[in-house]
């Protein structure tokens, strides 16, 4: 029920960025997917940071990827983490509440940022910091994403307009259909 509706808002998050810089959007997605007047990528095969690489280099540098299990993240961030970039950081990201992150911007190919790293699992931040050890590594304040049932009490907070604890209080994203969802269900 959710993953169609964080796909759209992030999609639709996406397009704002995108228009704020002039740049492109692509989509990337697993399976059928259509989103119509947008090409959709589909996403190679591999681990996360296997998928991420091959994105990124689809892409070209710099560019940012956006995970859609962050549908609220906001915009502005995402615009920091570029504006970073052009100022000269090698990567920039927003991390999750859970020690993950939810945007990765590169200014330039950073296998080590991809390659070998612990994926869905809290060591991740940590393992991405060791790894950019050489590098100018921008991280800005912390999200949070949704890979659980708990979480969407977090992502009715962002919704409602809240900061939620652990956050940046830079208002969110509207991800409106997120919230229909959350209204209908009352979840």
């Amino acid at each position: 029920m959710f993953a169609r509706a964080f796909l759209q808002d992030s999609v639709a998050l996406a397009v704002e960025i995108a228009q704020r810089r002039s740049a492109s959007v692509v989509a990337f997605a697993e399976g059928e997917v259509t989103l119509p007047g947008f090409t959709v990528v589909p996403q190679s095969t591999g681990d996360l940071g296997e998928r991420m690489e091959a994105a990124f280099e689809t892409l070209g540098y710099p560019s940012l990827l956006i995970g859609t299990d962050a549908p609220t993240l906001p915009p502005t961030l995402a615009e920091l983490a570029m504006a970073g970039l052009y100022d000269g950081a090698d990567a920039a990201l927003v991390p999750a509440l859970d020690d993950g992150y939810c945007l990765l911007a590169l200014a330039r190919p950073a296998p080590a940022l991809l390659r070998g790293m612990p994926w869905s699992t809290p060591d991740l931040m940590a393992a991405t910091r060791h790894a950019a050890a050489g590098m100018r590594l921008l991280e800005l304040p912390a999200w949070h994403d949704v890979d659980s049932e708990v979480d969407l009490e977090i992502l009715r907070l962002s919704i409602e307009g809240h900061a939620p604890p652990g956050c940046s209080a830079l208002p969110p994203w509207r991800a409106m259909e997120c919230r229909q969802i959350l209204h209908e269900t009352r979840l």
